[in-house]
């Protein structure tokens, strides 16, 4: 679990690298241009908040109106009660939890607060979603900051994506390098975790972090965890078990739980409703 670290942290310098474009060749001079590639959507710190332990982010879905309640995702263990026990799915538990919330460089311009834990659970997924006091036209109008739109399809394996902690006004660029068919981290299980390349080297804090898929500037899922010394299928060291159920340990790789699922269970009004057709999440 990606919770803040404790101790002194080491300053990390980052590295730009870059290389020289190769001298084309006579048939490439010759042959037609093709289209250019789509532009990456900038991402930026705007719509994600702090938490006192974790990171996250306002959300809305497709379906979302400007006057529904808005929403923060998070990850199930960052709850201001602990993490939940593996099968325990909590809804509607009444909440007064604050939340920071940033602008595009990153500067907290409000603090917000929760009315409700609406969905929250570390079964088959590690997800919180808190409803505010606040709405998104609110939001909007008051900050000039608008939510992050999480996406309704199953992101791509080689997508770019970026991990954008508010805890740690940091965010992280990478891929997506597979997924894992079952990721077991102590007593928990999480079901087809996307799995990162090696640059999103998360550390504590970046829980709840949304992972913003470059292409499309929409939020694919929610990072939760990582392999931090090897250990085999322990907490902070999960481990990938296949569906022939052969284990495998990837030191220092870290994860995240998809959010595509989440949108089927929203119903008007911005409520979890986990009777919708199509709603896959885990119910109490």
């Amino acid at each position: 679990m990606k919770k803040p670290l404790a101790g002194a942290l080491l300053a990390l310098a980052l590295l730009g690298l870059g290389a020289a474009p190769a001298a084309a060749t006579a048939a490439q001079a010759a042959a037609p241009a093709s289209a250019p590639a789509p532009a990456a959507v900038t991402v930026d710190f705007a719509g994600t908040v702090a938490l006192s332990n974790c990171s996250g982010s306002v959300v809305r879905l497709p379906q979302s109106q400007p006057d529904d309640p808005a929403l923060v995702l998070s990850n199930g263990h960052c709850l201001e009660g602990g993490m939940p026990g593996p099968g325990v799915v909590v809804v509607d538990r009444p909440s007064t939890r604050t939340f920071s919330l940033l602008n595009s460089s990153g500067r907290s311009v409000a603090t917000l607060r929760a009315s409700k834990i609406a969905y929250a659970t570390m079964t088959d997924t590690d997800v919180s979603l808190y409803q505010l006091t606040t709405t998104y036209r609110q939001i909007e109008s008051r900050y000039r900051i608008k939510a992050l739109e999480l996406d309704t399809v199953r992101p791509a394996q080689g997508a770019a994506i970026k991990v954008v902690s508010g805890y740690w006004k940091r965010i992280y660029s990478c891929a997506v390098d597979g997924f894992a068919y079952r990721l077991k981290e102590g007593d928990w299980t999480f079901t087809d975790s996307i799995r990162y390349t090696a640059a999103c080297d998360t550390i504590g804090g970046t829980s709840g972090s949304p992972v913003i898929d470059t292409a499309s500037g929409k939020v694919v899922a929610v990072n939760n965890t990582g392999n931090e010394s090897g250990g085999r299928c322990t907490l902070n060291n999960p481990c990938e078990v296949d569906q022939n159920g052969t284990v495998t340990v990837r030191e220092g790789i870290n994860y995240a739980q998809q959010t595509y699922t989440i949108a089927p269970c929203v119903g008007t009004g911005n409520r979890i409703d986990l009777s919708r057709s199509g709603c896959a999440l885990p119910k109490p």
